[in-house]
C-alpha cells in the first residue's frame, strides 16, 4: 500500500503541473477581460491608461509562462495569491467555502453507496421480477437526468409547494447564527438530490455484479451445500459482486464533484460552487488554478482509494497498480 501511495504521488505532480499550466492557457485563451471583471462599473469609464495600468497591478500584462511559474513558485509555498474579483486571499476563500462543501459530497456519497448498494442486491436477489425490473428502469431513468433539473424538482415540490423543507441557504433567514439544527435542515434537499444524481450507477454496477457472482462455481457450490439464502447472498455473492462497485468510488468522483457544484448553485449552498463560477468568468488566474488543482487532487485521490480498497477486497490484486 505504501509503495503504491508513494508511486501515485510521483505520478500526481506531473499531472498538476500539466493541469494548472492547462488552466492558465485556457484562461489566457478566454474572451472575459479580468481587468473588466475587476474593475467592474468603473471599468466602463476609465480611461485605457488606467486600465494599462490595472492590468500591470494584477500581472496579467505577463506573458503566460511568465503568470504561471510566478504563481506556481509562490503556491508551493503556501501562497495561493489573491482572488482579483473576491478582494481575499485565495486561501481564505477555499477555507471559508470547502467544509460546506465537503460536508454535503460527503453525506451524498455515503448515502448513495448505501442506498444504491441495498437495492442493487435486493435486485439481482430476483432478477427479472418486479422489483427488479422497477428498480432498473427507474436507475436508467435517474441516469439521465442532469442534477440541477433534478434539484428545481425538488425545491418546488418540498420547499414550494409542501413547505416542508427550506428552499436554499445554511440557515433560516434573519438567524445570526449557524446551528446544527438548522444546518442539518438545510442540507437535506441538496444531500438528498446529490445522492439521487449517484445512486443509479452504484444500483446498476451493484445488481450486475451480484447477479454474476451469484452465477459462479463458489456461490452454486455453497448454495448445493445447503447453506440459507442469505448467508449465499450475503456471505459469498456480495463480497464478489462488490468488487466492480470499489472502482466505481474513484470514477464517480469527477461527476460527484460536478454535481456539487451544480446542486449549491441551485440551493445556494455555501460551498465553493459560487468562487469557481465567479474565478471562471472573470478569469481569475489565481483563484481558479487552485480550485482546479483541488479538484485534480480529490480525483487522484478517489482513484487512489478505489485501488486501495479493490486490494485490500481482493488479494489475488495486490498493490502493483
Amino acid at each position: 500500500m505504501a509503495r503504491m501511495t508513494a508511486r501515485r504521488a510521483l505520478f500526481a505532480v506531473p499531472v498538476l503541473l500539466a493541469v494548472t499550466f492547462g488552466v492558465f492557457a485556457v484562461a489566457a485563451a478566454s474572451p472575459f477581460d479580468p481587468v473588466k471583471a475587476y474593475a467592474g462599473n468603473a471599468g466602463l469609464t476609465a480611461s485605457q491608461e488606467t486600465l494599462d495600468q490595472l492590468r500591470a497591478n494584477l500581472g496579467v500584462d505577463q506573458p503566460l509562462v511568465t503568470r504561471w511559474w510566478e504563481w506556481l513558485s509562490h503556491a508551493v509555498t503556501g501562497d495561493l495569491g489573491d482572488s482579483a474579483v473576491l478582494r481575499q486571499p485565495v486561501a481564505q476563500v477555499i477555507g471559508e467555502r470547502l467544509g460546506w462543501s465537503v460536508l454535503l459530497a460527503a453525506v451524498a456519497f455515503g448515502v448513495a453507496i448505501v442506498l444504491g448498494t441495498v437495492l442493487g442486491v435486493l435486485a439481482a436477489r430476483r432478477q427479472g421480477g418486479w422489483f427488479d425490473r422497477g428498480v432498473s428502469s427507474l436507475a436508467y431513468t435517474l441516469e439521465a437526468a442532469p442534477p440541477f433539473w433534478l434539484g428545481l424538482l425538488a425545491m418546488w415540490l418540498f420547499a414550494l409547494k409542501l413547505g416542508v423543507l427550506p428552499a436554499g441557504g445554511l440557515t433560516d433567514t434573519g438567524s445570526a447564527t449557524v446551528t446544527f439544527e438548522q444546518v442539518a435542515r438545510h442540507l437535506v434537499l441538496p444531500a438528498a438530490v446529490l445522492a439521487i444524481s449517484q445512486i443509479p450507477w452504484f444500483v446498476l454496477y451493484v445488481r450486475q455484479g451480484v447477479a454474476d457472482a451469484l452465477e459462479e462455481d463458489p456461490v452454486r457450490g455453497a448454495r448445493a451445500r445447503g447453506l440459507a439464502a442469505r448467508t449465499v447472498l450475503l456471505g459469498h455473492a456480495l463480497r464478489s459482486g462488490l468488487l466492480p462497485v470499489l472502482t466505481l468510488i474513484g470514477s464517480r468522483v469527477p461527476e460527484l464533484i460536478t454535481g456539487a457544484l451544480l446542486v449549491e448553485t441551485v440551493f445556494s449552498w455555501p460551498g465553493i460552487a459560487a468562487a469557481t463560477v465567479q474565478a471562471a468568468t472573470s478569469v481569475d488566474f489565481p483563484l481558479l488554478a487552485a480550485l482546479t488543482v483541488l479538484a485534480t487532487i480529490a480525483v487522484l485521490l478517489g482513484n487512489l482509494l478505489s485501488d486501495l480498497l479493490y486490494g485490500l477486497a481482493d488479494p489475488r490484486v495486490g498493490f502493483d497498480g
